[in-house]
């Protein structure tokens, strides 16, 4: 009968099995859980789909390690079974490979919107192909090739090309990471960064320690069992610490359970710190509206412009001064600081102005381009032509209903309490307490001065 170490079935596998369950599993929730208690809307675009491709081929990693290693008992008898499936397809191309290929996307696109100032050419559905074809064509190469054994094990002249692969990806994120280290990143991107290089070397150290004692030591049994639970185990941890969501979705990254200020966080001018970003306070001012004002002016006061988003949310047309609120954040950015100024137009341009965005908005194709085409996406001017059509727009569809409205009605009895609590807080303000002295009246130089001038003193004769 043939034991554990060969068919695979040992303790110490389903232990290994265990582990990337749980790493998983881990993972999952980690990418899941934030946009479920924070109720974020889901993304479109690379924002979503990059992260979810991470997902996929980390599960592809584990499954196609647990079947090439023989994690499991089960005797080879059917084509779904095979090496070449597990150890070569899913595990070269639809796992490693396609792991590092986002990685390498997400990191692209990092340098060409911090360094270069303006959004990757290419479309993530067209570039991530491109970064994962040598993974396929290597691929098809072993498959035609064949040299896999049965314990889908290869010789050393097909492992040194087949590592090659890998540290050639791994170099080039250790060159584009030293291009935008001086980047001050404020969601971990860079620290992320550098935690996923340095677990995914680590990762391809100990498969290549664990290869070289697998192919010269295939008589120790113990040595064959101990190095294929290993590898499990590292690439268990490799897929838990490769991903992130700070590159695709830095908000979300923010509003990660462990930290402490998460559910405080709901924009992306207060995670950025932006003032005057979050609710209304008691210092705001208040504003006494002339519906014959241009409307831009009125929109400038916060407790107006957000009675105004109340009333076009209500008519499932808030997009657009939902918009006019975020660039009126970016506008409190100062020039000199792009970073910031960076981020929050990324964000908006991908809430706002991408085709199928969350909360497109209606303005024109040439206009939508000259954003998107932007060679500086810090530009104070960037969003400048795509405000003013939507404030035409604002005006001939929802101004003249908003004066009608309860919403206004609304707002003009509030900022009329406002006003009365304003002048009862200045009436009440005035001390008209008599002034006491501390000097006993007959010992006051004063006193009958005072009494003479006391007309409730004054005696009648």
């Amino acid at each position: 009968m043939t034991s554990c170490d060969v068919i695979g079935g040992c303790s110490s596998d389903y232990v290994a099995l265990s582990v990337s369950i749980i790493s998983f599993v881990s993972l999952f929730l980690r990418s899941t859980l934030p946009f479920i208690i924070h109720k974020v809307p889901r993304p479109k675009g690379s924002s979503f789909w990059l992260p979810t491709i991470q997902i996929i081929a980390s599960f592809n990693l584990l499954l196609s390690l647990a079947m090439a290693l023989n994690i499991v008992r089960f005797h080879r008898t059917h084509w779904w079974q095979s090496c070449y499936l597990w150890g070569v397809w899913i595990h070269v191309p639809l796992g490693f490979g396609l792991l590092l290929s986002c990685r390498l996307i997400q990191v692209t696109h990092l340098y060409s919107v911090f360094v270069k100032r303006r959004l990757f050419p290419i479309r993530s559905y067209i570039s991530l192909p491109l970064a994962l074809l040598p993974w396929i064509c290597w691929a098809a190469l072993l498959q035609i090739k064949q040299p896999l054994s049965n314990h889908c094990h290869m010789g050393i002249q097909w492992a040194i090309p087949h590592i090659c692969l890998p540290v050639l990806y791994i170099s080039a994120l250790v060159a584009i990471t030293a291009a935008i280290h001086h980047i001050e990143f404020k969601f971990d991107e860079l620290k992320d960064l550098w935690r996923a290089i340095l677990v995914t070397v680590f990762s391809i150290s100990v498969w290549v320690v664990a290869y070289v004692l697998n192919e010269t030591h295939e008589e120790i049994m113990w040595l064959q069992v101990t190095t294929r639970c290993v590898l499990l185990v590292v690439a268990s941890i490799l897929v838990v610490a490769f991903f992130s969501i700070s590159f695709s979705q830095p908000l979300v990254s923010v509003m990660s359970l462990n930290k402490k200020d998460s559910f405080g966080v709901k924009s992306m001018g207060q995670a950025l710190g932006i003032p005057d970003s979050g609710l209304l306070s008691q210092n705001d001012p208040t504003l006494d509206v002339d519906p014959n004002q241009p409307l831009d002016k009125l929109l400038l006061n916060k407790r107006f412009r957000l009675s105004f988003m109340e009333f076009a949310d209500s008519c499932l047309a808030g997009e657009s001064l939902h918009f006019y609120d975020e660039v009126q954040q970016l506008e409190k950015i100062p020039v000199n600081d792009p970073v910031k100024r960076i981020y929050m137009a990324r964000h908006i341009i991908e809430k706002y102005i991408n085709t199928g965005a969350n909360m497109e908005v209606n303005i024109s194709h040439r206009t939508r381009q000259e954003i998107l085409t932007t060679l500086d996406i810090a530009h104070p001017d960037l969003f400048k032509n795509a405000l003013n059509e939507l404030l035409q727009l604002i005006n001939m569809n929802l101004a003249k209903d908003y004066w009608s409205s309860m919403f206004f009605l609304k707002f003009k009895e509030e900022a009329a309490m406002r006003n009365v609590d304003h002048e009862l807080e200045q009436v009440n303000g005035w001390d008209f307490s008599p002034r006491l002295s501390s000097v006993h009246c007959p010992d006051d130089p004063f006193y009958q001065d005072h009494m003479s001038r006391d007309p409730t003193t004054t005696h009648y004769h």
